[in-house]
Parts: C-alpha cells; structure tokens; sequence
C-alpha cells in the first residue's frame, strides 16, 4: 500500500466517466455485436465497425453541445450512430434492431480490475459518476457494475455533452466541492482536458497505451489500470 498521498489530503472526491473508463465498451459493444452481424452475413471485423460507431456517436454528440440547442438524450444521437454505421456498411436494418444494438450500453461490464480497485478507493473517498449517459441508461447500468457509487451525475442535468464546461461546473455544484478537491478519472483525453480547464484535478487511464497529446491541461496523474490508480491513491 502506498504512504504517499499524491494530492496532500486536498483530494476527497474522485469522479469517473463510465463509458470505456469504467466499463468496457470496446469490448462489450464487439461482444454484442457479433452474432447480429453474424446474421446479417456481414464479413467486416465486428471491432471495427463499434469502432465506426463510437466515432460517429462522439462526433454528433459534440456538434449537438456546438449547436446550443436542446439537448439531445445520449440514446437519440446512440440511434442515429448505429442507423449511420449500418447505412455504411451496407447493412440492412430496422429501427428496432438499432434500439436492441444501443441497449447493450445498459449492460456493458466493468473492467477486470475496476471491483477490487473501486472498493478500495471507497474507504478513502466519494465515489461518484459524471457520464454523458442518459438518467435512465445509467441507472440501468448501475446494477451491472458491482460497486455502489455516492452520487451518479448525467451531463443532461447540465444540457450539454461532455467535455462542454457546464457539464463539469454542474457535477461540482451538485456535490458542493471545490473543483479542486475533485480528481476526475478517464480513459479519454477530451475529457480530462475538459475537467482540468474546468479546474479539477485529473487522472489519464492509459489502457490504450496512446499519447495525450500537447494539450495545456495536462493530467495531474497517468496510470495504467484502476489497479495502479488505487495503489497510489490509497
């Protein structure tokens, strides 16, 4: 166990993204997928169009937070980037399957070593979630995960996507913390450069082994796992 304290006791609150920080969309997305392409007589790597998916659903979902209208429920713009990858791939579809497809997001799984990393953190801090999922979609995901988390945050309390401002500011405000005594965690660079121009503290999950790029909001923390993560925050 480490006697360091990386943050000096100022740190009391650790936020995590959901969708590929905690829970493995890669992977349950291409696991999911496969038998219905399977089906479809589709030849293409399975991995590869989620890949197309999770692009275009990144992609809509930034130009709606740029458009400053409503705010469009995460599963409308998941509808539209499946109908879209489908279209691509020349895959025949119906809307129903669309929905069926977006629905696994509800049962994704948490990475190999998030429990045991999780449960360990929680003796120390509030655990909490700031996620672009819909209220509804997270707390159906909830149950799939295995740790209990202090308060769940969806970015449509604020009316904006991910990694627009009012989405960080919000998820401060509702738990009544200074910025700086929050330490967000996730596997995207986007969204610790969002929290960190926000003023939070951030932590950079390198599963993918990928470079964070020459950002100015560089991340305070840079580990490999939850494993490494607990380690040095506990």
């Amino acid at each position: 166990m480490s006697t360091a304290d990386p943050f000096e006791g100022e740190v009391h609150t650790l936020m995590f993204d959901l969708y590929g920080t905690v829970v493995d969309m890669q992977g349950g997305l291409t696991a999911a997928v496969t038998p219905y392409l399977k089906r479809k007589g589709w030849t293409g790597r399975p991995d590869a169009l989620v890949t197309w998916w999770r692009r275009t659903h990144f992609e809509n979902s930034m130009i709606d937070a740029l458009l400053h209208r409503d705010h469009t429920p995460y599963r409308e713009i998941g509808h539209r980037a499946v109908s879209y990858t489908l279209e691509r791939a020349g895959i025949e579809h119906t809307p129903d399957e669309v929905k069926t497809l977006v629905a696994e997001i509800e049962r994704l799984k948490p990475f190999p070593d998030v429990v045991e990393a999780l449960k360990k953190l929680k003796t120390r801090y509030q655990l909490t979630i700031l996620s672009n999922g819909d209220p509804d979609m997270l707390a159906a995901a909830m149950p799939h995960i295995g740790v209990e988390f202090d308060r769940v945050i969806s970015v449509a309390e604020a009316g904006s996507f991910k990694p627009h401002v009012a989405t960080y500011r919000h998820a401060a405000e509702t738990l009544g913390c200074a910025p700086d005594a929050i330490l967000f965690v996730a596997n995207h660079a986007f969204d610790c450069v969002g929290a960190k121009a926000y003023g939070m503290r951030t932590c950079f999950v390198d599963r993918r082994k990928r470079p964070f790029g020459d950002w100015p909001y560089q991340p305070d923390l840079v580990v490999a796992d939850f494993a490494e993560l607990a380690e040095r925050l506990t």
